[in-house]
């Protein structure tokens, strides 16, 4: 299916209102010809002497007019009174005019903006339906652009575009219909120069494609630059580097500026291209027409209405000339969009997933490895297990792998060779949605939307109550702070959380956890990032969040994992030793340097460690 067929297609569901608005289309042509055609019976009434019976020539034009509109002006009689009812049917043609006009943009408003909501729709549920790999390789703001810039392309091709040309073919239409009846020899002069301007643009779309192509991937690439600014505006401020960011910013806009004009200086080609064309046919019909009148064949009336007629044709020729070149941009960006929507999931469920509603028994992770990219493995070999109920914590240098692990267990990523079992069935073999909702994550970089502080910690329980809400707030030491704050619950908590501190982001994050109640918790570097008193107070909440359940514990600080049931020291994609805090320090291995960096002390050894080769 080409792109343009499947542009259409977005069109199906307003079928009803495109049809109606066609047909106010089509009558707003005739009616616009007709003003024209009226003139006629205007100049004929007003400078003939004798009106109808005089007039030059014998056209099909002639035969219609007498036939309709002069029975009922009656140019023989009172030539003013004549005029005045010629004047009466033009007010009335525009009149209708007018209001088919209105029927037909109010009708493809409502189209425009219906298929501009289905494709933001399209591209979001696509956006979602993706994969962490996905977003690891294509930047933030190029798909934001999908978004805005590109849809907005697609909303003017598929609606004004469109519009303009199904426009054009009607008024093309009715006024060749009008100029073949008063005469058909001029019309064949008129269509002299219509092939050489539908030939001109050929050139052009080969060379707008690929331009408008550049302007919209460098479009992205502003939109990149500044949503990595207000995400990183602190780092910027902090470095001091508002002046780099100020040099990049201008490099890449002045890019985009360069793309646009090179594109715009081949589109603006075409005004003084079909004006030319346009006077060098009217130059055609002036020539040739007065020679008709002059032997008799048409009236000076025709040949002035014709002359109009004619006038009002070069428009309509000229958008569809044109339109190739003008539905470029929407084509190239609906290209763009088309791809993204085209992008497959790579996480998926299988054909015979399972349901699985509770967590049993153990999670087992088999000889698993695992590649971000093909030959540089992230993980290699790893196996270990965890009953339900125990503490597990992952320890080690960063980049050795620890988040990959927890990854693997959410799906966020599949294993590259080994299995992941929950309950002794493959997590590829179970629903995904199923699998997520068993897990809770508490990480260091707190996730808050900019919404309110209700929203955020019932964010994926909807249907929590008031009470359940601030049951889990209180749990987490958060009532407290939640309640000093201007609307209480119902307070917005500005973009990413911005308007509290570290310490109430992370208590919100806890409370989201308890409220979803899940019996599988990661707890990602959770107390990391704050000082020691909101740390006392988060290490109490996470007490109460633990009872229960499965919990796996990343951590550098080395005093959070102390009463894990197992730490596994990872390095390097391995895991290097497992044991207990006690054992593991009696080891003397990876685990006790790390323990050594850290603190002064070098307590005693208890239990005996396993050093895993």
């Amino acid at each position: 299916m080409t792109v343009f067929a499947r542009l259409l297609g977005y069109l199906r569901p307003y079928r009803a209102i495109v049809a109606a608005a066609t047909c106010a289309t089509a009558l707003f042509a005739l009616l616009d010809a007709a003003v024209f055609v009226l003139l006629i019976p205007f100049v004929e009434t007003l400078f003939v002497e004798g009106g109808a019976g005089r007039m030059g020539g014998d056209t099909a034009m002639t035969r219609l007019l007498e036939a309709s509109v002069y029975r009922w002006v009656d140019p023989v009689g009172d030539p003013v009174a004549a005029t005045g009812r010629v004047i009466v049917l033009i007010l009335l043609a525009f009149l209708l005019k007018n209001a088919f006009q209105f029927a037909r943009i109010y009708l493809l408003a409502r189209v425009e903006q219906g298929v501009n909501r289905d494709l933001r729709n399209a591209v979001y549920d696509r956006l979602v339906g993706l994969d962490l790999a996905f977003f690891a390789r294509v930047r933030a703001g190029q798909i934001i652009s999908r978004l805005t810039t590109e849809i907005e392309q697609i909303r003017m091709l598929v609606t004004a575009e469109l519009s303009r040309l199904l426009a054009a073919v009607f008024e093309f239409g009715a006024a060749f219909a009008a100029m073949l009846l008063i005469s058909w020899k001029l019309t064949l002069a008129a269509f002299v120069v219509v092939p050489i301007a539908m030939a001109v643009w050929g050139p052009l779309v080969a060379v707008l494609r690929r331009r408008d192509r550049g302007v919209l991937h460098l479009g992205g690439e502003v939109n990149a630059h500044v949503s990595e600014t207000v995400s990183g505006i602190r780092l910027v401020k902090a470095a001091s580097a508002e002046g780099l960011e100020r040099m990049r910013f201008r490099g890449l806009t002045g890019a985009y500026f360069e793309h646009i004009m090179r594109a715009e200086r081949a589109r603006a080609l075409a005004l003084p291209m079909t004006e030319m064309l346009a006077a060098a046919g009217t130059a055609v019909l002036l020539w040739y027409g007065a020679r008709l009148v002059a032997a008799g064949e048409l009236s000076g009336a025709q040949f002035v209405g014709f002359l109009a007629l004619s006038l009002k044709l070069y428009s309509p020729v000229k958008n569809v000339a044109k339109f190739p070149a003008t539905a470029l941009p929407g084509l190239v960006a609906a290209e763009r969009v088309f791809e993204f929507l085209d992008t497959p999931a790579e996480i998926t469920d299988a054909v015979d997933a399972r349901a699985k509603a509770s967590f049993d028994d153990a999670i087992a992770f088999e000889r698993v490895s695992f590649a971000y990219r093909e030959g540089e493995p992230a993980l290699h070999d790893v196996s270990f297990q965890v009953p339900k109920g125990s503490l597990v914590a992952l320890v080690g240098p960063s980049g050795s792998g620890k988040s990959t692990i927890v990854d693997l267990l959410a799906r966020f990523f599949d294993v590259s060779d080994g299995a992941i079992t929950i309950d002794g069935t493959d997590v590829r073999r179970l629903r995904i949605a199923d699998l997520r909702r068993l897990m809770g994550v508490v990480s260091q970089e707190t996730i808050l939307f900019h919404d309110s502080v209700r929203a955020n910690i019932a964010y994926g329980r909807p249907d929590a109550t008031p009470a359940q809400v601030e049951a889990a707030a209180r749990a987490a030491h958060a009532h407290e702070f939640v309640a000093k704050l201007p609307r209480g619950y119902e307070t917005v908590v500005g973009e990413r959380g911005l308007q509290l501190s570290g310490g109430q982001r992370q208590r919100i994050a806890i409370a989201r956890a308890l409220l979803s109640d899940p019996p599988i918790l990661i707890l990602d570097e959770a107390t990391s990032s704050l000082d020691s008193e909101s740390e006392r107070v988060i290490q109490d909440a996470v007490e109460k969040l633990l009872v229960g359940r499965t919990v796996f514990v990343i951590a550098h600080r080395l005093s959070t994992v102390q009463r894990a049931d197992q730490i596994l020291v990872v390095d390097r994609g391995r895991i290097v030793e497992r044991g207990t805090h006690a054992s593991l320090l009696a080891l003397g291995g990876t685990y006790r340097r790390l323990h050594e960096l850290q603190f002064d002390d070098s307590p005693s050894a208890e239990g005996v460690g396993i050093r895993v080769p």
